[in-house]
């Protein structure tokens, strides 16, 4: 191992170099114009991954190519990993707010020492590339990897991963094959812990729209004998929560696990700075379940949010008009256990059931998913909780995330794989925004951390 490891140091520079040169690739998926670029980075990691002794090719699909690679040199009896990643980067804009082109990557002094600022720097080149700096230190150490590996890189996960479905059935046995999935795009708790994402929240939204008079009514006339529909929409919003926190709607715990004590007590350990995190956007107090800790009310629990609400007159100045029709738009985090399209009807339910004479709802279901939780069972978990504490000196935080990665949702459904998912982000990073980075220290520590990850990986088999 350890040769292992002085071999990840002596090639950081040269692997500086490789990610740079990927860096510069304006792989901006969803823009129509820079599809010739997103086509140069696919090509581009495919003859990365074959001069690494990789078999790579491109997998067509209706939008952009995924790249699919694959290395089993280690055997039939080891570990069959299937790393994911995207090659696909946001766009840049607005580039006035940038320090530098960010496609011409630069190495800088940052708070904790060099940093790679550059569009993709962490979101998802810097990770990629450093997955792929471990396995090129195995493979000049040992020969070859320690275990089976397949790789997956997709080039349009910034865009919504229109063509992913298309490419996990067109390649549906080459990447079932594996025991399960190894993402590293996510986040560290801080510069100095390491972490484990375990679950991640899903997602369904809806919109609903209240349906009045025929037409806007003048309120001098009407108003007092005539229903309001914004009236009637934001009075029946106002019962979504009791005064605890407590989402409303009839079953909408369904299926839920609780958090546990010694889940909460772990999270207790980790200092997390709730008056920091609220004020930094304005705020002092939480609002969510009054009886959940604030690191489960943003990981663990379930929400309802109202995204917008309008209706009737929005220019300058007073129109004085009752409204024909008021709309909302709303989304529902969801955990582990609910059902997306389960709680879409029942939000219509508890809508239809409070209307009052002479109102009628009309609703569009959105975007659905599950949510995610890991089999806190997986040996691969505690695996990965061994490697990463080897290379940081203390253990992995096993932390959750409130947004949605359909991505892992994907693997379980059209795979039956579940994910790992270990990265050496940090919320200071700059993702999707302008002056993007990735810490220096990060990325060369995430590469040694994958290195010890494959082999011990390989030495429980």
């Amino acid at each position: 191992m350890q040769k292992i490891l002085d071999a990840v140091d002596a090639q950081l520079e040269t692997g500086l170099e490789r990610l740079f040169a990927f860096l510069r690739i304006p792989s901006i998926s969803a823009q129509p114009a820079h599809k010739p670029d997103c086509l140069a980075a696919a090509a581009w990691i495919r003859d990365e991954l074959t001069a690494l002794g990789f078999a790579a090719r491109l997998s067509e699909t209706s939008g952009l190519p995924g790249v699919i690679a694959t290395n089993h040199e280690a055997g039939p009896n080891t570990p069959h990993v299937l790393f994911y990643g995207h090659y696909d980067v946001q766009p840049a804009d607005p580039r006035s707010l940038w320090h530098s082109d960010p496609f011409d990557p630069q190495l800088v002094d940052g708070p904790r020492g060099k940093k790679i600022v550059a569009r993709g720097a962490v979101d998802d080149k810097g990770q990629v590339i450093s997955f792929l700096e471990a396995c090129r230190a195995h493979i000049a150490v040992s020969g070859k990897l320690p275990v089976r590996l397949t790789m997956l890189l997709e080039g349009e996960e910034e865009n919504g991963s229109p063509s992913l479905e298309e490419l996990l059935k067109q390649e549906h046995d080459t990447l079932a094959a594996a025991d399960f999935v190894y993402v590293a795009d996510t986040n560290m708790w801080d510069a100095a812990t390491p972490a484990i994402t375990a679950s991640l929240r899903g997602l369904a939204a809806m919109e609903v729209r209240i349906h009045g008079p025929k037409r806007d009514l003048h309120s001098g006339f009407f108003g007092g004998l005539a229903l309001n529909p914004i009236q009637v929409l934001v009075n029946i919003l106002g019962q979504l929560k009791d005064d605890t926190g407590r989402i409303t709607i009839p079953g909408f715990y369904d299926g839920i696990t609780p958090v546990s004590p010694e889940q909460e007590a772990a999270w207790g350990e980790l200092g997390f700075d709730t008056a920091g995190f609220l004020g930094g956007v304005g705020l002092t107090t939480p609002a969510g379940e009054a009886d959940q800790i604030p690191l489960a009310q943003i990981w663990a629990r379930p929400t309802a949010e109202i995204n917008g609400i309008y209706g009737g007159y929005q220019g300058e100045g007073s129109k004085t008009v009752i409204p024909a029709h008021a709309t909302a738009k709303l989304t529902f985090r969801l955990v582990a256990g609910q059902d997306p399209a389960g709680i879409q009807t029942n939000f219509e339910a508890f809508v239809t059931s409070r209307l009052p004479p002479d109102a009628k709802a009309a609703f569009i279901p959105g975007a659905a998913a599950p949510g995610y939780g890991l089999n806190p069972q997986a040996s691969f978990l505690r695996t990965a909780q061994a490697a990463l504490a080897a290379e940081f000196g203390k253990p992995a935080a096993l932390i959750g995330c409130g947004a949605s990665i359909p991505v892992v949702e994907a693997f379980k459904t059209h795979l039956g794989l579940d994910t790992l998912l270990a990265g050496f982000g940090l919320d200071d990073d700059c993702v999707h925004s302008p002056n993007e980075k990735f810490d220096l220290a990060c990325f060369h520590r995430g590469t040694r951390a994958h290195a010890r990850l494959l082999a011990a990986l390989a030495a429980e088999s």
